[in-house]
């Protein structure tokens, strides 16, 4: 199954809904603003190996892509990911 990063924005709720991202090796860690937009059933079916939450910290097992699909997400919600796992919002965007 491919997993597509379109699929995986929409099952953590939406580009609003994510404060950061940072890929790690198989995982990516993401910072959501409100976890009950979070669709951990929709993140699996979007080929997540699987969801791990905690409050509003969420990890996505994705294996090998993980690095890859966390550029993709950034540039889909205006995350810019840093070599060095850091991610911020750009200023003035929303």
């Amino acid at each position: 199954m491919t997993i597509r990063a379109q699929d995986i924005l929409q099952g953590l709720g939406g580009s609003d809904n994510i404060l950061e991202i940072e890929p790690c090796v198989t995982r990516m860690r993401v910072i959501v603003a409100d976890e009950g937009l979070l669709d951990p059933t929709g993140l699996r079916h979007a080929g997540c190996h699987g969801v791990v939450q905690r409050g509003a910290a969420v990890q996505l097992v994705l294996g090998p892509r993980a690095d890859a699909l966390a550029a993709e997400l950034g540039d889909l919600t205006w995350h810019r990911t840093s070599a060095e796992g850091e991610s911020r919002k750009e200023p003035g965007v929303s």
